[in-house]
């Protein structure tokens, strides 16, 4: 089954669209990626997210304007993966939608909203969509994230020792494959929410990241703002566990610059990356991880990457690349691992990752150009991802 994924995440960029084709050996899920893309949004859209993300106030003009506005550049995306990577012919969309609110109450998770109305993209394309994939483990009790536990967990089996998987986008996430025990999936914390707003901040929104890390590397670790910054107690609550923008944001970090002032904005980002990096490495020291597979935005940040190593010397620190999944597009790919389970009848969550009381199929399914067939019931649920490194 061929199936473009569709994710955008919480540094809000760029719509990352990778397709693949997916089918069950057995126990194993094949999986061959076909190619990847990047869609900027259009700026006028970006600026909405911004201005509607919390803790800003929003209207529900504003919400439908950017389900509307977000479906449509989903659409887009998916039209163009399926010209440019697919050549023209696939089976199945699965859209993650672009996170506008992740509700947290003393750590349970009340609800979820991803935004991007899937009849866009159904229209667009003429294929059924699997979107919303969130909602359902949040109704079984779960964190509804993150969600990309199944194929890392999928994907880590095959590795010795105690492997974990980081991803670096807004929201840091590790998933641990410990033996003999349950796969275990949480947020470590910020990697590049609060450095993206902090940088925004600082040059007035005319740079949106500290590229190459040089602002970092400019600047020195405030020893009393870390110290600061790390006494939140999200750091010490047991995994499952997650966040978001609506945590680490702007005013958070501005509370804790009124708290310990730090007057050079170089050493504020140089803080802020070595947050990550120690964030990132309590999380790994604390379940005896041996090897890291990292992905993510993150991993463009030289400066980011150094510090982990840092924080984690004697544990190996590698690319997803080296396994067969492009770092830029593992999570719009493991969306459509989620989808193509959906899709089989077989659950895409590990209730140990996300805390839910059982397992779930994820999603709703919208019907596409044709009459809506779905596959036969897979007969058994896979435990190994094998990766083609060859594409077409």
């Amino acid at each position: 089954m061929r199936v473009i994924g569709l994710m955008s995440g919480t540094s809000y960029d760029a719509i990352e669209a990778a397709a693949a084709d997916l089918a069950l050996d057995g126990d194993t899920l094949l999986l061959r990626p076909l190619g990847h893309l990047s869609v900027p949004y259009p700026d006028d859209l970006r600026d909405l997210i911004g201005a509607t993300l919390p803790p800003a106030a929003t209207t529900t003009q504003a919400v439908c304007a950017l389900d509307t506005g977000v479906g449509r550049a989903f659409a887009d995306a998916a039209g163009r993966a399926l010209r440019e990577v697919c050549d023209g012919a696939a089976d199945l969309v699965v859209s993650h939608g672009q996170t506008m609110h992740h509700w947290v109450e003393d750590g349970t998770v009340r609800g979820t909203l991803q935004l991007g109305q899937p009849a866009w993209i159904a229209e667009a394309t003429g294929l059924p969509v699997v979107s919303d994939l969130r909602s359902r483990d949040v109704a079984a009790g779960g964190q509804g994230a993150p969600l990309v536990g199944m194929t890392d967990t999928l994907l880590l089996r095959a590795l010795p020792g105690t492997p974990a998987a980081l991803n670096l986008g807004g929201i840091a996430n590790v998933t641990v494959l410990a033996p003999g025990a349950e796969p275990l999936a949480f947020d470590t914390g910020p990697a590049n929410a609060l450095l993206d707003a902090a940088v925004r901040h600082f040059t007035g929104g005319t740079a949106g990241y500290d590229e190459d890390g040089r602002r970092a590397a400019a600047g020195r670790t405030s020893p009393r703002l870390l110290r600061a910054l790390l006494d939140d107690p999200y750091y010490r609550r047991p995994a499952p566990k997650t966040t978001g923008k609506e945590h680490f944001h702007l005013p958070y970090l501005q509370r804790a610059l009124e708290a310990e002032p730090t007057p050079d904005p170089d050493d504020v980002v140089a803080t802020l990356t070595r947050l990550t990096a120690v964030t990132v490495a309590d999380a790994c020291r604390g379940h005896g991880v041996t090897e890291l597979v990292v992905s993510g935005g993150g991993t463009r940040n030289p400066v980011l990457m150094r510090m982990i190593a840092e924080e984690l010397p004697g544990v190996r620190l590698r690319p997803s690349d080296d396994l067969g999944l492009p770092s830029d597009a593992k999570e719009a790919l493991a969306f459509a691992v989620l989808g193509f389970l959906t899709v089989h009848g077989l659950p895409g969550t590990l209730p140990s990752g996300t805390g839910a009381r059982r397992a779930t199929l994820l999603g709703s399914i919208t019907p596409g150009s044709a009459p809506l067939r779905l596959p036969e019931p897979a007969a058994q649920a896979p435990r190994l991802l094998r990766v083609d490194r060859h594409p077409h």
